[in-house]
């Protein structure tokens, strides 16, 4: 029987990467856990963040003897992952900004990058700008709101479009022909942007990608797909959810959705 897939978030974004996996494994086992009682990320101290995340991860892999680990979160991934890795032994995928592919395909040197203020200043993106957009214009925006604009979407909630058309005026005020939706959030809100921004910019994000190693990386593991129906399960971090966020994640495919704690019992 092949090991579950644990993917984690902040919040509901990670589902963004998730269907990206399932795409390619559609028979694995799958557990998502969000941890929706700290969302935003993008505005939590970095120990905070750090100490939280560790905790949580490492509790969800041990108990479900997970295969692997996604990290489905941009903000996460570029503070968590070297700690993470010392107390698992399974891997641990991250979420890396697509500024590589972004430079390939812009046609006026001028890319976006559309993610959380603490994505925006942390330098590890900035490390990535300059190793592979150097010769590019780098035009980055930040956004907390965009978040809980697409937490609210998902629990069927409408979007507030007059509101994401001022979100997003700095960003259609730059020559950008492509903009990396650099939080798993943000892909949520994909047909939304491109009514706002129009077809004359490419968006991009990184779940296709991260499928990609995760495939490679269970192949590796020598963990094949059982032939079964897959299994979907969620857990959250928050004593409830709202009627329309359960009702989402129902239609998305999990059979139980359920609140989790270091202790819970699987």
């Amino acid at each position: 029987m092949a090991r579950p897939i644990l993917v984690f978030d902040s919040g509901i974004g990670g589902l963004s990467v998730l269907s990206e996996i399932r795409q390619l494994l559609p028979s694995h086992d799958f557990y998502y856990l969000f941890d929706n009682a700290r969302l935003p990320y993008g505005e939590l101290t970095e120990q905070v963040l750090v100490e939280g995340c560790v905790e949580l991860v490492v509790a969800a892999a041990t108990k479900i003897n997970a295969a692997l680990v996604v990290i489905a979160c941009n903000t996460a991934s570029t503070l968590v992952l070297p700690v993470l890795r010392s107390k698992l032994t399974i891997p641990v995928v991250g979420v890396v900004p697509a500024i590589k592919p972004a430079a390939s395909d812009t046609l006026s040197g001028h890319i976006g990058l559309l993610a959380t203020p603490a994505t925006v200043k942390r330098s590890y993106t900035h490390e990535l700008v300059a190793k592979f957009a150097s010769h590019c214009q780098v035009h980055m925006f930040g956004s907390s709101e965009l978040v809980m604009m697409a937490e609210q979407k998902v629990a069927g909630v409408p979007v507030d479009m007059e509101k994401l058309t001022g979100i997003l005026a700095p960003i259609q005020a730059t020559p950008v022909d492509v903009l990396v939706l650099g939080c798993t959030h943000f892909p949520m809100l994909a047909d939304e942007l491109s009514q706002v921004l129009g077809q004359g910019i490419k968006l991009l994000d990184s779940g296709f990608a991260i499928a990609s190693r995760v495939q490679h990386l269970l192949e590796g593991l020598g963990e094949h797909e059982h032939p079964a129906p897959n299994s979907m399960k969620a857990w959250y971090t928050t004593p409830s959810l709202t009627q329309g966020l359960i009702q989402s994640l129902t239609d998305y495919g999990f059979s139980e959705i359920s609140p989790f704690t270091p202790r819970t019992r699987v």
